[in-house]
């Protein structure tokens, strides 16, 4: 199975043209070298993403078929991520949370241009960096 129907098969990506994008942009990894879309992908073979400054890291189990349900990704896939890009997601998780006084309602267009002047969003990475 191509690494970018496969990516998109057990859920890493949301379409299989942003797994294929992530490809060019030199975001996947299999087994330590960088691969095209249209790389095959072999049971056993580790299957690195990078998304955003975390590497997530995949052992290929057995293909899928088609595009299946989130529950069912474990019994194709086998998560090998190093504990310390966890611990770094969590960290940027934590980082990036905004507290906000509980009962005040929805946030405002003005909140949410406070918000957006204090975050910089990067399209590249999909993720929100503070300056």
């Amino acid at each position: 199975m191509r690494v970018d129907k496969y990516l998109w098969c057990i859920r890493v990506f949301k379409t299989r043209t942003l797994a294929a994008t992530n490809c060019k942009a030199e975001k996947i990894w299999i087994n330590g070298e960088l691969v095209k879309a249209s790389r095959e992908v072999k049971v056993g073979d580790v299957v690195k993403v990078r998304k955003g400054p975390i590497h997530f890291s995949f052992q290929v189990i057995a293909f899928p078929t088609s595009r299946i349900g989130a529950k069912l990704v474990m019994t194709y896939t086998k998560d090998v991520t190093d504990p310390i890009e966890l611990e770094k997601m969590e960290r940027i998780r934590l980082q990036n949370q905004v507290d906000r006084p509980r009962g005040l309602g929805r946030p405002t267009k003005r909140d949410r241009r406070d918000l957006d002047s204090f975050f910089d969003y990067d399209e590249n990475d999909e993720l929100w960096t503070s300056e």
